[in-house]
């Protein structure tokens, strides 16, 4: 029987679907205007060095590894590939819950049912295991789920950016355009969400891991992430006008999604417009998480088996050889953060679970990244005979600018997020579990490499 394999066209949909998250699109739009200069300095300094530092490792280094064999390549016998690889994995989870707890709310826009405490937990717990239960098949087996959810994307996007050009024409801006208003905005307000607008450009290295899927990997991988780059980077800009020039910046919030954006903008709650709309977000989450987990699973895999995580991780589904183990991890955590945010809305009412599960997925996620782009320094340097199908131009200085920014950026959105810079009340309350739970599975990580490294040692 043939093996299934990724067209050039389902590659860069493939992109799409695990780069462009929508649900983190509207929280940005809440620093106001300065959000144009964030995106278009984050898509010069981040976005375009990440992408092109992909794309040659990608290429260069291919299989199922992904960061984490770019990373023990570059630095053998140390523990910074095992540290990413946990990041990287436990982020997933995080990420699973806070999508889990917009559910409720979704089919609430949906179907017009109301869900209490109980029924709300099962929608969150069936949709994190749904979308466990498809992470146990081949990322072929998924193609038209990934397919749809990049293309009902782009259109959710483009709905919201035509929403906003349409108010603009009939009613005027909503917000104060003026020039100044432009300048970007160095407050604590808005430079905790420089990590939203860089997790919105993460996730090239999970396509490199569908090689195995492409008839051309070496040619398809870059091609993607330029074409698949230069769409996100439009989408994301243009969603950004529409909420930025019709939905006044004080509605805005850290929970606030696509769905709420274009409430804003319409005026309506409901109704088969804002049901249809809510419906099509809904998917995106599916293709969110399922894009996702293929890469974030077998990188799991691919560190077990290498000694750098829990055993179970190695755990594979007899017959495809899908990571089943660390698919199956994910789920349990979710499902147990889940449960969590029902004691933390008991006991802390106003408190955002979205917001907060999905900052502390941030933070772990950011922080897998670090290692890469010293990684790529020194692959150049230190292996410079092996073939590079796609090479990044330029000078040693020009790439050497071109890894130390993205990290600099990196550092900055983690403090900024994680570090409670104001010990005002309502900054602890929203900071503090960010805080605590960051530090928390920074232990947690270092005592299973540790543990890990006296086994293998024996």
């Amino acid at each position: 029987m043939k093996k299934k394999q990724f067209r050039l066209a389902d590659v860069i949909l493939s992109v799409i679907c695990v780069v462009f998250v929508a649900e983190a699109a509207a929280p940005v739009a809440s620093i106001g205007n300065s959000q144009y200069f964030w995106w278009i300095f984050m898509i010069v300094a981040f976005l375009l060095p990440y992408g092109l530092i992909s794309s040659e490792l990608g290429t260069t280094y291919q299989g199922d590894g992904g960061l984490y064999d770019w990373i023990n390549k570059a630095y053998p016998g140390t523990k910074w590939g095992a540290r990413a690889s946990w990041y990287y994995w436990i982020n997933f989870p995080l990420w699973m819950a806070s999508l889990a707890v917009m559910c409720p709310s979704l089919l609430t826009t949906i179907t017009g049912a109301a869900f209490g405490t109980f029924s709300s937990l099962v929608i969150e717990l069936a949709f994190i295991w749904i979308v466990t239960w498809i992470a146990f098949y081949p990322v072929c087996d998924s193609i038209v789920i990934l397919n749809l959810s990049a293309a009902i994307k782009i259109l959710l996007a483009v709905v919201v950016g035509a929403l906003g050009v349409y108010y603009v024409s009939k009613y005027g801006f909503v917000n104060n355009m003026a020039a100044a208003t432009f300048l970007p905005s160095f407050d604590l307000n808005s430079l905790s969400y420089i990590s939203v607008i860089i997790f919105n450009f993460l996730g090239f290295e999970v396509v490199c891991t569908y090689a195995d899927s492409m008839a051309d990997p070496k040619k398809q991988i870059p091609q993607a992430i330029v074409a698949g780059g230069i769409v996100i980077a439009a989408i994301y800009l243009f969603s950004a006008f529409g909420i930025g020039a019709a939905v006044p910046t004080s509605q805005i919030s850290t929970d606030s999604g696509m769905v709420d954006a274009v409430s804003l903008i319409t005026g309506k709650t409901g109704g088969f417009f804002i049901g249809t709309v809510a419906l099509l977000f809904l998917i995106t989450l599916f293709g969110n998480m399922i894009s996702w987990s293929m890469g974030v699973n077998s990188t799991a895999a691919y560190a077990a088996d290498n000694g750098d995580m829990p055993r179970l991780f190695a755990r594979r589904r007899s017959g495809n050889d899908m990571p089943i183990g660390a698919a199956l991890a994910n789920g349990v955590v979710a499902s147990l953060v889940c449960l969590l945010g029902v004691f933390m809305d008991a006991f802390f009412p106003n408190s955002s679970l979205f917001w907060s599960f999905f900052a502390l997925n941030l933070v772990m996620f950011l922080l897998s990244y670090l290692p890469v782009f010293p990684a790529f320094l020194k692959l150049r340097r230190d292996d410079p005979d092996t073939e590079r199908p796609f090479r990044v131009p330029g000078s040693p200085g020009f790439l050497k600018a071109l890894a130390v920014i993205p990290m600099i950026l990196i550092v900055v959105s983690v403090i900024f997020t994680a570090i409670p810079l104001s010990f005002d009340a309502e900054t602890l309350r929203a900071t503090l579990p960010i805080t605590i739970g960051s530090v928390l599975f920074l232990v947690v990580g270092e005592i299973l490499i540790a543990v890990r490294g006296r086994h293998s040692a024996r």
